[in-house]
């Protein structure tokens, strides 16, 4: 009998453990929630745990966060310049989608319907934002 029951609460506790990674498709979940036409700012996660990226949503204008619990903390601009004029800038402009690449998203207008590749990576040359439409 106490075979039984040990079984049965051995059972129990190991349905009782959650799970402590985010799989790939929750990932694409928490990032591809609808947008916020209220915001400035929108902070993207990357699948790398350290990095984030850092979307002005009036301008386009796209910063790669990088942290760390030593203090190396940094930022790195992937496109210091606006997508749009400043009096055509408004919260929720732009949006930012993942893609299954880990270094790659794609920035939306949502205006114009343009289309932009976003890059981020620790070395400059492997950086950036580049138009996919002409």
């Amino acid at each position: 009998m106490k075979k039984i029951i040990s079984i049965i609460a051995l059972v129990l506790c190991t349905l009782a453990v959650p799970a402590q990674s985010i799989s790939e498709s929750s990932f694409a979940k928490i990032v591809s929630q609808s947008p916020d036409a209220n915001v400035n700012f929108r902070l993207y996660p990357t699948t790398n745990k350290w990095t984030f990226l850092k979307l002005d949503t009036r301008s386009g204008v796209i910063t790669h966060v990088q942290y760390s619990l030593g203090g190396g903390n940094m930022e790195y601009p992937l496109n210091p310049n606006p997508l749009v004029d400043v009096n055509k800038q408004k919260p929720g402009r732009f949006y930012m989608y993942p893609t299954t690449n880990m270094y790659n998203f794609i920035l939306l207008d949502q205006v114009s319907g343009k289309c932009w590749q976003v890059q981020w990576n620790m070395e400059e040359e492997n950086r950036g934002v580049w138009s996919i439409m002409p």
